[in-house]
């Protein structure tokens, strides 16, 4: 038979007390207990005395194989560091984010990283326009062409007069 210590809830709606018992890890949570060792207040405030525990009996059947919960260890730990080595709890998929979010961030990730390859192809080709040698002949030709072009017209109004 495993043993917990744990919290069993009462009070009214929106009132909570709760008392810290022994109970088989099987019954329920405001079920069947073994033994009564202590009560907590989160009404009180922070200052008062939340957390009644009677501690020699909290040792007792930890002592017997009993494990106390998250937060009733808390409660031990803070009573008497010696009685129970409190551990932060260790629900990793707790912080992990959903799927949702997850397909969201990798899709980010994958826009960042094309903005990221645009700009520095950007930065390349213009810095590889500032490199190359400016070409000056082109722009010479056009000049010439268009001087060419009304001559010719010129040439052909004077034969037809």
């Amino acid at each position: 038979m495993s043993l917990k210590i744990r919290l069993t809830r009462g009070g009214t709606k929106k009132r909570p007390y709760y008392r810290i018992v022994v109970a088989d890890a099987r019954a329920p949570r405001d079920g069947r207990f073994i033994e009564r060792i202590g009560s907590y207040n989160p009404m009180l405030p922070k200052d008062a005395q939340r957390v009644v525990l009677d501690l020699e009996k909290a040792k007792a059947w930890i002592a017997k194989g009993a494990q106390p919960t998250d937060r009733v260890g808390r409660f031990i730990h803070d009573a008497d560091a010696s009685a129970w080595a409190w551990k932060a709890g260790s629900n990793l998929k707790k912080g992990e984010p959903g799927q949702k979010a997850k397909e969201l961030a990798t899709e980010k990730a994958e826009k960042e990283e094309a903005r990221k390859t645009a700009i520095a192809e950007a930065k390349a080709a213009s810095k590889a326009a500032k490199e190359a040698p400016v070409e000056e002949a082109p722009a010479e030709e056009a000049p010439a062409a268009e001087a060419e072009a009304p001559a010719a017209e010129a040439a052909a109004e004077e034969k037809s007069e």
